[in-house]
């Protein structure tokens, strides 16, 4: 097909496929339909002819040969061996033989199509005389009766093929418009969808494709395409919100370390250069801290989906707690051995920062559990300081985010652990929350256990 035909879009090619498959199995039909009337036509006017042959043959008796048939339209011949006509109706008259090589002996009765070159064809049954009466009549010379009828004008002037060939091209036409239509009623949806999606942008990602009802696969392919924008949206806003909070806790100390390298250029006299450095060391670690912390947020945050491996949390809380040997005590107990699928290096980054945290606020003591409740492994932190008033248990796990008492007692921190923990606990499809407690702050990490576990 040229170029400039081929249809560009999938309405248009599914039309065009859909013309081109019913025209050929349209044409086969009807071609079928055609031959089956032919065949038909054909068939009654066998019967006709054999019926007036074989009632003049039969009339044939001791009175004599009767004169043909004069029924309109009928082509009746009596004819010799050697197939020159000796008698025959009105219509016949004055015509040569309607058909030739006269009938053997072992077929007596012939249906034959004779078309001459100029006029109708013509349907007739040659029937050969029987043997009786040509001994009566002839002495035992063969003789045969040729019966016919011209077709009619639906199979000569080619009617027939014209209307199949009309039907055919209505037909097509039909279907094609049918398939146009419901290609277009199919696709509906793909065209808002597309339009929808072109309204959307990187500043407004809030935006969602239109979803239509069912399970089909356009229906699907709206889902998707809303869970990818969802997914999509977030990573946005997590971006825009890394680049804020960085830019927003970064912009102090960068703007102190100026101001102090500042004057250290313009009162050289006054300013002790040694301590201007020790200041910008200081300044640098904590602007690199933070970068730090925040790259290891974004990491988990966006980190491609790897195997998850078994982790034993008993095990894990176990060497957790051993490795803390500064500050106060961390006491252990894993009342039931329980075993998640995830990432052992995140997971144990979480019982650090959270151990980390509870020796922080802690006056004596640390207590880690370890247990199973229903479908989900349990690890509880409990530390036996003041605690966290309930206004405030979200907002540690903000980036950033530090209680007066956590400045005080960690001055150099960067208000990032926490976040990280719930980042990572949310990357395992658990979570992880600040719940009530008699005494001191009790953070409690749930994550799924594997199925059949």
């Amino acid at each position: 097909m040229p170029n400039f035909l081929r249809p560009r879009s999938i309405q248009a090619r599914t039309a065009a496929m859909s013309a081109i498959v019913s025209l050929v199995v349209l044409t086969v039909i009807g071609t079928g339909v055609d031959i089956a009337i032919r065949n038909r036509i054909h068939s009654h006017l066998f019967m006709d002819t054999q019926r007036v042959a074989t009632d003049w043959i039969a009339s044939m008796g001791p009175n004599g040969i009767p004169a043909p048939p004069a029924t309109h339209g009928d082509l009746v011949q009596l004819v010799d061996s050697g197939n020159r006509v000796i008698t025959a109706s009105r219509a016949a008259s004055g015509r040569p033989p309607l058909t030739s090589p006269f009938p053997t002996g072992e077929d007596r009765l012939q249906y034959r199509i004779e078309c001459p070159d100029k006029g109708r064809c013509v349907a007739l049954t040659a029937v050969r005389v029987l043997p009786v009466q040509s001994r009566l009549f002839w002495n035992g010379e063969p003789h045969a009766v040729y019966a016919g009828r011209t077709e009619p004008g639906l199979l000569a002037t080619r009617r027939l093929e014209l209307f199949t060939a009309i039907g055919v091209l209505l037909m097509t036409a039909g279907w094609t418009w049918a398939s146009w239509r419901a290609a277009g009623r199919t696709l509906r949806p793909v065209r808002e969808i597309r339009e929808r999606v072109t309204e959307i942008s990187v500043r407004d990602l809030s935006l969602r494709v239109p979803q239509p009802p069912g399970r089909d696969e356009i229906a699907e392919l709206a889902r998707a395409s809303n869970n990818f924008l969802e997914r999509l949206d977030t990573s946005v806003r997590q971006q825009r919100h890394f680049a804020s909070m960085v830019s927003h806790e970064l912009r102090t100390p960068l703007a102190g370390l100026r101001t102090q390298l500042e004057e250290a250029l313009l009162y050289r006299e006054e300013t002790d250069p040694y301590e201007t450095i020790r200041t910008a060391v200081r300044t640098t670690e904590r602007c690199q801290a933070i970068i730090d912390e925040m790259l290891t947020v974004a990491r988990v945050r966006t980190a491609a989906a790897t195997e998850p491996q078994p982790v034993d949390l008993g095990a894990l809380a176990r060497e957790e707690a051993a490795a803390r040997t500064d500050g106060v005590p961390v006491r252990t107990e894993v009342k039931d051995e329980v075993t998640v699928l995830g990432n052992r290096v995140q997971l144990c980054g979480v019982l650090t920062n959270l151990l980390v945290n509870a020796q922080r606020h802690a006056y004596s003591e640390v207590a880690v559990t370890v247990e199973r409740a229903g479908d989900e492994a349990v690890v509880t932190v409990l530390d036996d300081g003041d605690g966290i008033a309930p206004e405030d248990r979200e907002r540690v796990f903000e980036p950033f985010v530090r209680l007066k008492d956590g400045r005080r007692r960690d001055p150099k921190g960067t208000g990032l652990g926490l976040a990280l923990c719930r980042v990572t606990a949310d990357a395992h499809r658990g979570t992880l929350r600040v719940e009530d407690s008699p005494r001191g702050a009790r953070f409690v990490l749930r994550l799924p256990l594997p199925a059949g576990s």
